[in-house]
């Protein structure tokens, strides 16, 4: 592949393997990504806080699914 163009080329079962080894390379790398910052950090904290005070609160995952299909519909 030349051109990122050459990607939307690929038939869809090659572009989620590419996907998939760019994922695998990304987490075989993992231990180089950069720290998260403090707001990062601080943002993580404060939605578990709120998920582990009510957890009914979170969506399961056909709910979520179905949203984002229908942003792209």
């Amino acid at each position: 592949m030349n051109d990122i163009s050459d990607i939307f080329k690929l038939s869809i079962a090659e572009r989620i393997q590419l996907v998939e080894d760019l994922w695998d390379s990304i987490a075989a790398e993992s231990g180089k990504l950069p720290p998260l910052t403090a707001e990062q950090r601080a943002r993580i904290d404060r939605r578990l806080a709120e998920h582990e005070k009510d957890p009914s609160s979170a969506l399961d995952w056909e709910t979520v699914r179905d949203r984002l299909w229908s942003l792209v519909k």
